[in-house]
């Protein structure tokens, strides 16, 4: 096997944190592409507050980072799906109001700054610095830790209270072969 392929698999397959951690790069980046995206326009274009354009560009790329995870970056085919999005949403939340909140503390401190509009910075450039700013730092310190040991691994009991819980307030009853205490 040559060593790209070598790589490339271990790369795609393996649990390693090193490995994970690069594969959480790209899922990241995807869902970034789609939250800062959206963000943006709706900050510049449309005129939406900071934390609003900020919470909204969150939630679509918390779908898409979701998706991307279960089966790309964490392998977690052995974790029950509804188990899954009740957890993602769990840290998600948090990630919003630390994005959200964060975006606006920072935005409002970059604004007290006179001295950068001197420099040449504008509202929109405060908005940037201060998005792409505390979105990096949740990303790392919220986000990845907290989807590696919480959200993509099986935690039989939680994950049976989630199922559980789930299944109370929907129509979809199944357990998709997760089995639960009740």
């Amino acid at each position: 096997m040559s060593i790209t392929k070598t790589i490339a698999t271990k790369v795609l397959h393996s649990d390693s944190v090193v490995f994970t951690f690069i594969r959480s790069i790209a899922s990241s980046q995807a869902a970034s592409w789609v939250d800062l995206g959206l963000g943006f326009m709706l900050f510049a274009w449309i005129g939406l507050e900071p934390w609003l354009a900020t919470a909204i560009g969150a939630v679509a790329g918390g779908v898409v980072n979701c998706l991307i995870n279960y089966r790309f970056t964490f392998h977690a085919q052995d974790c029950p799906l509804k188990a899954v999005v009740v957890k993602y949403a769990m840290v998600w939340c948090g990630s919003l109001s630390l994005n959200a909140f964060g975006t606006q503390g920072l935005y409002w401190l970059l604004e007290q700054w006179t001295w950068l509009e001197s420099i040449g910075f504008r509202p929109d450039g405060y908005y940037a610095a201060a998005r792409l700013t505390v979105s990096l730092l949740v990303s790392w310190f919220w986000n990845f830790l907290l989807q590696r040991i919480f959200v993509y691994r099986s935690h039989p009991r939680f994950d049976g209270l989630i199922i559980n819980l789930f299944n109370r307030f929907t129509t979809d009853k199944s357990d998709h072969g997760y089995k639960t205490n009740s």
